[in-house]
């Protein structure tokens, strides 16, 4: 042993050539997954370690429409401190009368932060607001021209503007926001007047408790003592769970991508290794010659192998370890949460495990053929069948294979979709080498072509030594990797284009009053004349029960099940809405008045594993309603209308206070006008413009965009790597053919033509496969995992597939190129 490790620490003196490739794969891949899981744990710590202070309390009991009565006050009251707050949007206008924009009012009482610290900016008049006072964050400044010490009006009320928001505890837990925040007192509020019954409003109830308290069992508790109220509990365990399940779901897709990309670079792995023991041959066949066994051989490719595979293992660490900070410091900004910054040893720990267990599978071949060939073999150029691996190799790469997909699918949120991800990557690899062996079947078998360089070129898809096998797989992992994410890109970026109607609403109006629709509508004809109008009754409500099981006793929500989280949007129709039709029983009459009946979103039905004649029942304003399912319904979500998931028969909720929601369609040029005079007509209305909400989700899009757009950037690396190490194991057999070619006349030029024609046949048949496989794995990426709807634009999928094909044929040519500098006896005394 002690002589196998001088002669290759001896060896590795003399640089790193050949082991390059090996090395830069291995970074690759590993940096992937370790950027990716440092990054998920620095957000998930960070949402752990602060989940006091995002919750804003140990415990947090929440109700929409409604504040908590004197006995669920009083309960509250007796197990810790309590915070009350209560959060509406409303508009924002200046006194004037002028401008006015949609902001996210909230009222907070004396005992408000529990944790953290309420901060203002420099220049503020008093640390908080009190009475008609009032603080706002600084983009609702920018957006009404407005200073500290001028005046704002909200509501019924003028408000004078003490300070700019710097840091609001808990903004991130309360969940996403259509506008800047504005912060006020409850007697602020009040002044306001925007709190009236049906108004759409949430009360949230903060709770401290004492050191020892279970604030899981509490919540759980108050569910039982108020089971028809309608409170929804969270602790401080999760104080933020919508951005928690975000970041770990994009995670674990990230996470899986550096898996692919890893076991993409596994493959230039293999291909590295191969590449450089053919260029040990030499080597070999002298060590074997003096006496030198196939074990001290093996051994001393093992341990250079193992060395360099370390450094570049290493360095994928150390790089992975580094994106906490690098994506703080590029675009902190857009995070939810900062990043707890430190070194997290779980995931560097996995990376470095499917490192190892990467290099195992795709580096064991080729040593085994170089240990199992004979010294006599070695001289004999390499055309020669390659030895079978032993049955030891064999079962070591199998093991070590399995424990990659233990790996991938143990430490996964979701094993089964891991499964499912881990699957398709094998059957794709599986497809793609069926194919290498297909290609250089048929190109043995057909007749040759009379043309020299077709047919040179044709034989070199199925002569000895050839690697057609492997550059199928290069060049289909690579352009299959350019589809996928051409696939994918163009739906994100253009999900809002392709989805929006030409004929949106220009506005969403909320929180109309039931005995103001009618003047509504009057103000908005003198306005604007011709103006498209829907208007919808509106409440708010969750789902306390589904059939005979109650929410609160389900063990697990079901997959996709967003309907049993938080409040669900509720209205009554007599006609079937516009962008829905009936797919399972009937609508009921438009005179209807019997028992309380209900139509649901087909999609939703399937999730809930429930169907017409099954009962659901809601909570609205803590009494219970249960309702029969009449028929479901299949919704265009695409209509920018107001689509509600459950519809309820008349007669069933127009008892219960609540108000009516409207889209208004009008021209460009008419929106600024409309928008004061329902601000100065009825200023409890919410009027919340199209555009606003298209530009922030177009921006989240565009966040998610880069994301993948990252992740996938080295997979596609990974990819052009393998294509690389497949010419070049192919290097040394490619400069005896052209040699023999140019002892024979053939010129430079023609030698080039041969093995650009092989490359142009390889390309084009793997692109028809890589635009195959490509499409179905982008439309599952879409559809399936970030549940967007498809929208792809194939001219720029195409026109992707058509420069990644140029890209994998010029990298192709490259390669060839040391071929045709081949000075012919230098080359025969080599070969």
């Amino acid at each position: 042993m002690n002589l196998s490790l001088r002669l290759a620490l001896r060896d590795l003196r003399g640089g790193l050539k050949g082991l390059r490739l090996l090395a830069i794969c291995l970074l690759l891949g590993v940096a992937a997954l370790a950027g990716v899981g440092s990054l998920s744990s620095a957000i998930v710590a960070e949402l752990s370690a602060r989940g006091q202070e995002i919750l804003g309390g140990d415990l947090e009991m929440r109700i929409v429409q409604r504040a908590a009565d004197p006995v669920e006050r009083a309960a509250f009251d007796r197990v810790g401190r309590v915070s009350e707050s209560v959060r509406l949007r409303a508009m924002a206008a200046r006194p004037d009368g002028g401008q006015s924009v949609l902001a996210e009012l909230k009222g907070v009482d004396t005992a408000w932060p529990l944790y953290g610290t309420f901060k203002m900016a420099p220049g503020a008049l008093a640390p908080r607001p009190k009475g008609r006072q009032i603080a706002i964050a600084p983009a609702l400044a920018e957006k009404l021209d407005l200073k500290v010490g001028g005046m704002i009006r909200f509501g019924d009320a003028e408000l004078k503007i003490i300070g700019l928001i710097a840091d609001e505890p808990d903004r991130v837990g309360e969940g996403f926001a259509l506008g800047p925040a504005a912060l006020v007192d409850l007697d602020g509020m009040a002044a306001t007047n925007l709190i009236q019954p049906g108004s759409l409003f949430n009360s949230r109830y903060r709770i401290k408790l004492p050191a020892a308290a279970d604030p899981a069992a509490l919540g759980l508790a108050f569910q039982k003592q108020f089971p028809s109220a309608g409170w929804e509990v969270q602790d401080r365990t999760n104080g933020a769970p919508g951005t928690r399940r975000f970041i770990e779901r994009l995670g674990q897709f990230l996470s899986l991508v550096g898996l692919a990309a890893l076991v993409v670079a596994g493959i230039g792995v293999g291909n590295g290794v191969a590449s450089w023991l053919e260029g040990k041959r030499s080597g070999i066949a002298t060590l074997k010659t003096l006496g030198a066994s196939s074990a001290m051989i093996f051994r001393i490719h093992v341990i250079q192998i193992a060395v360099v595979a370390a450094g570049g293992i290493l360095a994928g660490l150390a790089i992975g370890a580094l994106v906490p900070w690098l994506v703080t410091s590029i675009a902190g900004n857009a995070l939810p949460v900062a990043p707890r910054l430190a070194v997290y040893p779980l995931p560097l720990l996995v990376s470095a495990a499917y490192g190892v267990l990467i290099a195992t599978v795709f580096a064991l071949i080729p040593l085994a053929r170089a240990r199992a060939v004979p010294a006599g073999s070695l001289f004999r150029g390499g055309v020669e069948p390659m030895a079978r691996p032993p049955a030891r190799t064999l079962i070591a790469v199998a093991l070590s294979a399995a424990l990659i997909v233990a790996l991938a699918i143990g430490t996964a949120r979701e094993p089964l979709f891991a499964a499912g991800f881990v699957a398709a990557a094998l059957a794709m690899l599986a497809l793609l080498y069926a194919l290498g062996w297909a290609v250089r079947r048929i190109a043995s078998i057909l007749p040759r072509p009379r043309r020299p360089l077709i047919r040179l070129a044709l034989a070199n898809l199925h002569r000895p030594g050839a690697q057609t096998d492997r550059l199928v797989v290069a060049l289909g992992l690579g352009l299959t990797l350019f589809v996928t994410l051409a696939v994918i890109e163009t739906n994100l970026s253009g999900q809002i284009e392709r989805t929006v109607p030409a004929k949106a609403p220009s506005f969403f109006a909320l929180d109309i009053p039931v005995d103001e629709i009618g003047r509504f509508k009057q103000i908005l004809a003198q306005q604007a004349p011709g103006a498209d109008i829907t208007t919808v009754p509106s409440l708010r409500g969750p789902v306390v029960a589904v059939g005979e099981t109650r929410v609160q006793d389900m063990k697990t929500i079901p997959e996709g099940a967003w309907i049993l989280r938080g409040d669900r949007g509720l209205t009554y129709a007599a006609e079937v809405p516009e962008g829905s039709r009936i797919v399972a029983g009937q609508w009921w009459p438009a005179d209807y008045a019997g028992p309380p009946l209900v139509s649901l979103d087909q999609r939703a039905a399937e999730i809930l594993n429930i169907g017409v004649g099954d009962t659901i029942t809601v909570s609205v304003l803590g009494v219970e309603i249960t309702a029969k399912i009449a028929s479901l319904r299949e919704i265009n979500w695409d209509t920018m209308g107001f689509n509600f998931v459950m519809v309820f028969s008349p007669g069933t909720l127009e008892g219960a206070p609540h108000s009516f929601m409207a889209t208004i369609g009008l021209p460009a040029d008419r929106e600024a006008a409309l928008s004061r005079a329902v601000s100065n007509e009825f200023p409890s209305v919410s009027m919340i413009r199209v555009k606003d909400v298209i530009t922030q989700v177009g921006d989240l899009l565009g966040q998610l965009s880069t994301a993948v757009r990252a992740a996938a950037s080295v997979a596609v690396a990974a990819g052009i790597a393998v294509l690389i190490g497949a010419i070049a194991a192919s290097r040394r057999s490619r400069i005896y053919d052209a040699v023999l070619l140019k002892l024979l006349g053939a010129t430079r030029r023609q030698v080039l033509a041969s093995q650009a024609l092989e490359y142009l046949v390889l390309a084009l048949i793997v692109a028809a496969v890589a635009l195959l496989i490509g499409s179905i794995a982008g439309w599952y990426v879409v559809t399936q995992v970030l549940d967007l709807d498809w929208a792809t634009d194939w001219a720029v999928v195409l026109i992707t597939l058509a420069t990644g094909a140029v890209l994998t044929l010029g990298i192709g040519l490259l390669g060839a190129l040391p071929a045709l500098a081949a000075r012919p006896a230098r080359a025969l005394r080599e070969l």
